[in-house]
């Protein structure tokens, strides 16, 4: 740990880079290939060059872990359902002004108070103890977390655990090389198939996008097959087209295959892009039924509670393979074959048994009750203790009923989604002296933190997300 405090404060040492002239070096982690004089940093602002070496600054630097599904994630054809341990860091490869997680990507906002330590070793047996059997590489973007992440994920692969890789993959093809190493999971997002939004509205470019979705999807065919879905953010009145949508479904059944997940992803207004309405939903409907009618076989509609397009269907028959209530979903496979047809889907079941939340008949007596109702669109929330203990929780309608089982959960922070559209409200059960924190999550992909949100409301739509909880 000491060693840890002395990095922190110095610098880690980086990976892909090579000197220049003049004591300058040339990162080779982005396809920004910055050139970085002595004392300066590269455009990410976390990779440094010091005494003629390239060091990276956010070695072990984290928002707080959180246990989520892993379909916060994009990912629906790989364990449905599965709880996953989730981190991200601080500092992005790109400059989004839509941004949904700006408070973190963007380092000049970042603050002390939502920054977490930790190494390898410590994320590993955090998963090992609760159970979770997936970490994930998300949030801001892991691109620049890069010596972090495969220290870690390499460490994890040993103690059989599974990577997941959520990223706008503005990558380089030396960094995808060493990913694929350790990586059994890619979520990529694909912003748009028009260079000039990537210029113009993300500082990046198209073209190292593709190419990168393509080395996975290529990688594929050798021996460690990582699983590959995509993602399109529809950005309302930038991208959010039939025409544009189209552009990623053609690219994908022309570059990739029809089996790839496709997720046309539902955008709310955030950072310096809030002057407009969330995307339409029967837009996104459309988008999704274009794309099956040019061929793709499974496409989803994400960001939206109540739709059937989340649902999995077996792509002969039609026949319901998984069932997602918001974040919540019910597998109905027979070892990743349709039950009714017998197909063989391209839903991977790696284990047999779920690890979902404990579930308990009663509640131990001597805990403090809190109830929170749901403001506005608002369907999932984070939960956050300082301590590991056991807190149980059942969601509740309206009138105070009911809904669901009582289940229960020790991570220091985890994601809670209702799961049926009858709950407005959750409540908690927690021991007099370990209080917990309420975060509300606006989206899939979105880690709330505290007072820094107020910076950038985005649309009056989007809640505070930071709630103290007081007993009732």
């Amino acid at each position: 740990m000491a060693i840890m405090k002395q990095w922190q404060k110095t610098g880690y040492p980086a990976r892909l880079w090579h000197s220049i002239a003049n004591g300058a070096i040339q990162c080779e982690l982005c396809p920004r290939a910055c050139k970085i004089k002595l004392g300066r940093v590269g455009t990410c602002k976390m990779r440094r060059n010091e005494e003629g070496k390239l060091v990276t600054l956010n070695y072990g630097k984290s928002v707080p872990m959180t246990q989520e599904s892993i379909e916060t994630e994009a990912v629906y054809h790989y364990a449905p359902g599965e709880r996953i341990l989730s981190l991200g860091n601080i500092g992005c490869m790109l400059r989004c002004d839509f941004c949904q997680n700006w408070s973190t990507s963007q380092a000049r906002y970042v603050q002390d108070n939502n920054v977490a330590y930790y190494s390898p070793e410590e994320v590993v047996n955090y998963a090992l103890k609760h159970n979770i059997r997936v970490l994930s590489w998300t949030y801001n973007d892991p691109i620049v977390w890069h010596e972090f992440v495969m220290d870690t994920a390499k460490l994890a692969r040993e103690k059989g655990l599974k990577n997941l890789y959520k990223s706008a993959f503005y990558i380089s093809e030396k960094g995808i090389d060493e990913l694929l190493t350790v990586m059994d999971i890619f979520s990529i997002s694909l912003k748009s198939m028009q260079d000039s939004f990537y210029r113009k509205h993300t500082g990046g470019r198209l073209r190292p996008v593709l190419d990168g979705i393509k080395q996975v999807y290529d990688a594929r065919k050798g021996t460690n097959y990582p699983h590959l879905e995509v993602s399109n953010l529809c950005v309302t009145e930038r991208n959010d087209s039939l025409d544009e949508t189209r552009k990623v479904s053609d690219w994908m059944l022309k570059h990739l295959d029809a089996d790839i997940p496709l997720h046309y992803v539902r955008f709310h207004p955030d950072y310096q892009y809030t002057h407009v309405e969330r995307t339409s939903i029967p837009f996104l409907e459309q988008a999704r039924l274009q794309a099956i009618s040019d061929g793709m076989r499974y496409v989803y509609v994400g960001n939206v509670f109540d739709t059937t397009s989340a649902n999995s269907y077996c792509p002969e028959c039609q026949t319901l393979l998984v069932k997602r209530s918001g974040l919540i979903a019910e597998p109905h496979l027979d070892n990743g074959h349709c039950p009714s047809c017998h197909f063989k889907t391209s839903i991977i079941m790696p284990w047999e048994k779920s690890n979902a939340d404990k579930q308990s008949v009663t509640i131990p007596d001597g805990l403090i009750c809190i109830h929170h109702t749901f403001r506005g669109p608002v369907q999932a929330c984070h939960i956050e203790q300082v301590n590991e203990s056991e807190i149980f929780y059942q969601f509740v309608a309206k009138d105070g009923s009911p809904v669901g089982t009582i289940n229960s959960n020790s991570c220091t922070r985890f994601m809670l989604s209702k799961s049926d559209a009858k709950s407005t409200g959750i409540r908690l059960y927690h021991r007099e002296n370990e209080p917990c924190q309420l975060f509300e999550v606006y989206d899939r992909a979105h880690f709330p933190v505290t007072e820094v949100e107020k910076t950038h409301q985005g649309s009056e739509n989007v809640p505070v997300t930071f709630i103290p909880l007081k007993g009732r």
